[in-house]
């Protein structure tokens, strides 16, 4: 169903399992349930509990959701690697990219844990530094670490979001990717919170590795996330575990101590075991349909409608200080003062209203089963708490 305007929103709505009385606007935790993605769930199941019937077609079922995964990229099924989440993905691309002792790491501050702990594991390992990008009063995310990236010449790997998870502030990737491109050094990007809510951009952000979950704007589930691998690591890259699924069946099941086992071809190399799970498989091949349906462009112009409302929204109550300013087009953060965040917290869910505070911040991520006029429920809500 293409996404056209508001006044497709009755449709849009129904194709959400939410309850009526709930306005959810969470996204950016988990995204809202689609209901094909419940059924292919369901029949996922129900098969599983009879798989002797049909058979296992297993390999037919993965690489046809690798090739939709592959389409939110650059539609090259080699380059997607299947993995179970960010964390693992991200601990790939730290086990890869050069670092050498005395040379640094730069992450954001507040960086997601997932995009922190590998890379404090890999440093600790080689005897390299974490270094972290801190804005000043009024500065933006791209500002601040390309200052981070002038201060510190022994930055070799810039491990970043597209957008930030605690207020959806933007980076802007290719002028960071410019800079760290010019001294030579690795780009690794999570796009968790931005992956299937706005387009990606690889050749002006040239990364090495490129992660995102599939359970947030991916409208997926867990346990299934998306690995895109750069060429020189599809020939060279080293996984982070040695099992069968990975490998060429072939020669792997005549292979004895003696014998080679080459892995598969590109960034299936780093695929890991169990994700072809049947459920996680067909929630993922139903979600992606979906997103890809819709068309990313389209996805992100609707959702930056609801996000300018909501700005919209604090402008009249007098609240647009206190506002992410440069958000993302689907994420938006509200900071509180820190004496009223609990009453706020605790009127938002009086009111039905769904979401994450992280910090005093209130995050704000709508999907498309929210009508653009509800936007301002919220900022009502948070108006008469403070």
């Amino acid at each position: 169903m293409p996404i056209q305007s508001a006044s497709d929103q009755t449709s849009l709505r129904g194709l959400f399992a939410l309850p009526d009385d709930m306005l959810y606007l969470d996204s950016a935790a988990h995204g809202p349930p689609l209901k094909t993605v419940r059924a292919a769930a369901q029949a996922a199941l129900q098969d599983s509990t009879t798989s002797w019937l049909g058979g296992i077609h297993w390999r037919a079922d993965v690489e046809r959701v690798r090739a939709l995964a592959a389409r939110l990229f650059d539609n090259d099924a080699d380059a997607i690697a299947m993995v179970p989440s960010a964390a693992y993905g991200l601990s790939v691309a730290a086990r890869n990219v050069p670092l050498q002792a005395k040379q640094a790491v730069l992450l954001l501050e507040g960086q997601f844990p997932s995009n922190l702990l590998p890379w404090r594991m890999r440093c600790a390992e080689v005897g390299a530094s974490l270094v972290f990008a801190r804005r000043h009063a009024g500065q933006d995310w791209t500002s601040a670490v390309l200052d981070t990236l002038d201060a510190h010449p022994d930055v070799a790997v810039l491990a970043l979001p597209q957008a930030h998870w605690r207020d959806g502030s933007l980076l802007d990737l290719a002028r960071i990717s410019d800079q760290a491109r010019a001294r030579g050094a690795s780009l690794v990007l999570d796009l968790s919170q931005s992956l299937g809510a706005m387009p990606v951009e690889l050749d002006a952000w040239r990364p090495d590795f490129v992660i995102a979950v599939g359970y947030k704007w991916l409208l997926g589930g867990y346990g299934m996330a998306w690995l895109w691998a750069a060429p020189r690591w599809r020939e060279h890259g080293q996984p982070l575990e040695h099992g069968w699924m990975a490998n060429d069946r072939d020669a792997l099941w005549q292979a004895d101590s003696r014998g080679d086992v080459l892995p598969l071809a590109g960034a299936r190399r780093f695929d890991a075991d169990g994700v072809c799970d049947a459920m996680r498989l067909a929630m993922a091949e139903a979600a992606l349909r979906q997103v890809l349906a819709w068309g990313i462009a389209d996805i992100a112009a609707q959702l930056q409608r609801r996000t300018v409302a909501l700005d919209d929204a604090l402008e009249r109550n007098g609240l647009s200080a206190l506002r992410t300013h440069h958000h993302a087009p689907h994420i938006c953060g509200v900071q509180l003062p820190p004496q009223r965040a609990e009453a706020v917290k605790r009127a938002l869910s009086e009111a039905g209203i769904v979401s994450t505070m992280r910090n005093n911040c209130v995050r704000i991520a709508p999907h498309l089963h929210v009508d653009i006029t509800e936007m301002a429920r919220p900022i009502e809500v948070i108006a008469k708490a403070l």
